[in-house]
């Protein structure tokens, strides 16, 4: 059995869902289909999902507005495409009316609410669309099969009786369609993920459904070892692992988001990165470890600018006890966590991810570390980038390092720091932002189109298919 995922931009129209069906009936072991909400139809368009934020924004400040009907009208041009009752069209319309009247413990939860609609009723609305072609087809609510959230209401995460739950559900050989993104607490209230919450879903399902193969349908042909904005043209991704996927989606690969494939991987069930509009394409396969035969020097090249860096420096800083633990407690009173924290003998390098930052907060952190600490010099770095470069075949390579740092020194590219991490499989450079991007082509052409990694070695990588 197989768990399939699609996006929003699969979704995103009546055209649209006609190849998603046409995917679901050409193998019946895609049982199992996770919806994301309808996304953009073209460019200037609106994803449901910003509608209904706007819907839940306009009900907190006591607006008159018209996005119950203006989100209803996205579902009926898909429900018209496919001539369904319409019964369930004012189903959907009914329940996108009544949000605001509902009773939520806060104003989170109300968002929280209003945001997982997009994807509950595009579920039910794409399970009566199967039907209504002949494919027996199931909606089923997360409150049906045990998906338990923590209790926060934007940022939740799963609780592990979950697993417990799924492993309950009884189903025969109908399609089972669940809406991503969302799920319960254990008092009811919906609760959404933070981020790349229909991934996270479908990976959840995967796991606790025990599917033989997760299949993630987005809007791109594979995962390539650079991004294409930066690098043209680069190399698709035959096959990676857990491990691999994970440290690049950390700096910077958007197809996952890091957090996303966990349950997976706790599940060890493949995942494949496929493009809906494109589905006879083999895609990139994720697997563990044990699962990959050829271990390329490096998988894939990848950066984020959404660091900031605190430089410390104090003489005979290595000897003083409790110097680091001084400056966790200001973290901790400031409700910050720090991303990686490299050191020498009198220096220390705190990395943020700056999205949790605000110039207040590093104001008062900066200053009460200043007074707790007393460094000789400290230096607030806002122009921070991190580049990863990833790699299972970097624990059997000497001079991998070289091979990255030469043709930086080469085009005069600073390097602030390295740190390579103790599974051996990815090295991190820091450099400033406005040099990021160029030092990733730098790097990625002296792996990939100088003999370093040839195309031969990092396509023919797929041992045998995943059925």
């Amino acid at each position: 059995m197989k768990v399939v995922k699609f996006g929003g931009s699969s979704l995103a129209d009546a055209a649209q869902f006609k190849k998603v069906i046409q995917i679901i009936q050409a193998d019946p072991k895609r049982q199992v289909v996770v919806t994301s909400a309808p996304g953009k139809r073209f460019d200037g368009d609106i994803k449901v999902t910003d509608l209904l934020i706007k819907y839940a924004n306009a009900t907190l400040a006591g607006k008159k507005n018209t996005y119950a009907a203006d989100i209803f009208a996205r579902y009926q041009e898909i429900g018209t495409g496919f001539d369904v009752d319409q019964a369930v069209l004012s189903d959907i319309q009914a329940k996108l009316v009544a949000l605001p009247n509902k009773t939520y413990p806060n104003s989170d939860y109300l968002m929280a609410a209003f945001k997982a609609h997009g994807e509950r009723l595009n579920a039910e609305l794409f399970a009566a669309c199967l039907n209504k072609l002949g494919t027996k087809a199931r909606f089923i609510d997360p409150s049906e099969a045990g998906i338990l959230l923590s209790d926060n209401p934007n940022g939740a995460s799963i609780l592990e009786e979950t697993y417990a739950n799924l492993a309950k559900l009884k189903f025969a050989d109908e399609k089972l369609v669940f809406p991503g993104f969302f799920g319960f607490t254990k008092h009811s209230d919906i609760v959404t993920f933070a981020r790349g919450g229909s991934d996270i879903t479908g990976s959840i399902l995967a796991r606790g459904l025990h599917a033989s193969l997760y299949e993630n349908f987005t809007d791109v042909n594979a995962i390539y070892a650079a991004n294409p904005k930066i690098v043209k043209n680069p190399i698709p991704i035959s096959k990676m692992t857990f491990r691999e996927m994970r440290e690049l989606s950390y700096a910077g690969f958007s197809v996952f988001n890091d957090e996303a494939i966990i349950p997976a991987i706790q599940g060890q069930v493949p995942i494949n990165v496929k493009n809906t509009n494109s589905p006879e394409l083999p895609g990139t396969l994720i697997v563990p470890e044990k699962a990959l035969s050829i271990k390329r020097p490096v998988t894939g090249i990848t950066g984020s600018n959404r660091f900031a860096a605190l430089y410390l420096h104090r003489y005979l800083l290595n000897k003083e006890v409790g110097f680091t633990l001084k400056i966790l407690q200001i973290l901790y009173k400031y409700g910050v966590s720090y991303e990686h924290m490299p050191s020498g003998i009198d220096d220390l390098t705190i990395i943020f991810d700056r999205n949790q930052l605000d110039d207040d907060t590093i104001h008062k952190m900066c200053h009460d570390i200043q007074i707790t600490v007393n460094p000789d010099d400290m230096e607030w770095i806002d122009d921070y980038a991190i580049i990863m470069v990833v790699g299972e075949g970097m624990r059997a390579r000497i001079g991998t390092i070289e091979n990255i740092i030469r043709p930086l020194a080469d085009h005069d590219i600073a390097v602030h720091m390295i740190n390579q991490g103790a599974s051996r499989i990815s090295i991190m450079l820091g450099t400033r932002e406005s040099d990021a991007d160029n030092a990733i082509r730098y790097i990625y052409d002296n792996f990939f189109k100088t003999g370093k990694s040839t195309v031969a070695q990092l396509q023919a990588s797929v041992d045998s298919p995943i059925s």
